[in-house]
């Protein structure tokens, strides 16, 4: 892999996040990774406040799906980065159609990002945080009853009661986000933020991902670019309500390999 820019005379990462650079085309560590996507050191009156990045692949004709699901339209060094970027966040959120399709299971331990996850004052594993109005979820599945933390469920003061407490009795943590049905996304981080989760990770679907772009509380995007053409009619990486003028964002970080790009944006 290589880095396409910023360009840097630099062949190792550097405390402001730069990894490789140069011609050659070689594997990075793990924590060359864990540093070109370091989260900023964002902070409020000495606290840091939540931080919330969203990773995506698509390909050239923008699918965010094939046959439903991300993982044929990725690659080995996607799914590098997938587990990096969850390895340092403290929260994945996700919808709960793609639990529902994607099979999520809870985060597993890596040794080899224990010591940066202790040094960071982290939970072995990030926690999964599912978004959901109707919790119509199965919670006999790994991811809510043999998780290392337990899973949060998001969902709003008006959710079905008896739904709230299967998603209790099987050992997930419900936090309300919204007064009516449904998650206010802005709500949503900040609960997590009180939660002390404020590296903050979304990994979509679509619709929720266009959620919390229309209401504005995204931060940066993660987009892989795969060498691919599907047609066909699956999803873009963000659906739904649309806003009324789009937002700007702007390129930090991109990586190549094999055709395959990886960029960072960051609100402008």
């Amino acid at each position: 892999m290589r880095r396409l820019f910023p360009v840097t005379d630099q062949t190792e990462p550097t405390t402001s996040g730069a990894g490789p650079a140069g011609p050659d085309d070689r594997d990075w560590s793990l924590a060359e990774l864990a540093a070109a996507y370091a989260y900023p050191e964002s902070a409020s009156g000495g606290q840091r406040v939540p931080f919330l990045r969203a990773n995506m692949v698509s390909t050239l004709d923008g699918a965010a799906q094939h046959d439903g699901r991300s993982q044929p339209i990725s690659n080995a060094t996607d799914m590098r980065i997938f587990g990096t970027l969850r390895a340092l966040a403290d929260v994945v959120v996700v919808g709960a159609e793609t639990v529902r399709q994607e099979g999520y299971r809870p985060a597993r331990v890596r040794a080899e990002f224990e010591p940066v996850r202790e040094a960071a004052g982290q939970a072995p594993v990030p926690a999964i945080a599912v978004v959901t109005a109707g919790l119509d979820l199965d919670f006999s599945l790994p991811l809510f009853t043999s998780p290392v933390v337990p899973t949060l469920i998001l969902t709003g003061a008006a959710a079905a009661p008896d739904r709230v407490l299967a998603a209790e009795k099987a050992g997930a943590r419900v936090v309300i986000a919204g007064d009516g049905v449904g998650v206010e996304p802005a709500r949503a981080v900040r609960a997590l933020g009180e939660l002390g989760h404020t590296r903050l990770l979304t990994e979509g679907g679509p619709r929720l991902l266009g959620q919390l772009v229309a209401a504005g509380v995204l931060d940066e995007l993660c987009l892989t670019v795969a060498p691919m053409l599907t047609a066909g009619d699956a999803q873009r990486i963000a659906g739904g309500p649309s806003v009324a003028v789009p937002h700007r964002f702007a390129l930090v970080s991109l990586l190549e390999e094999e055709g395959f790009l990886f960029s960072r944006y960051q609100r402008s």
